[in-house]
């Protein structure tokens, strides 16, 4: 299984929603690559922004798939890759 950069987004807008007690539509979300801080993402929610590391990612893409697919993976089963923008390759 892979996950789209479009998907991986929106799982990190539902992960910060849920946790914020607000609406998935009210997140902004930017991936990045880096050489030394690996894949990140910067969230914008009411006007703050506040940076997730990879680790954050993949527990947003953990219950993600498990909400949109109804499969339970762990953390271990992803991988984050990058071609023309980053992606997530489930095993």
């Amino acid at each position: 299984m892979r996950l789209t950069m479009d998907e991986i987004i929106n799982a990190v807008c539902i992960s910060i929603a849920d946790r914020k007690q607000m609406k998935p539509n009210d997140v902004e979300v930017e991936l990045s690559y880096d050489d030394e801080l690996g894949y990140t993402a910067e969230v914008f929610v009411q006007g703050r922004s506040q940076y997730l590391v990879e680790a954050n990612l993949l527990e947003a893409i953990e219950q993600y798939v498990y909400k949109e697919y109804n499969r339970r993976i762990f953390r271990s089963d992803i991988r984050l890759g990058l071609d023309d923008e980053i992606f997530a390759y489930i095993q």
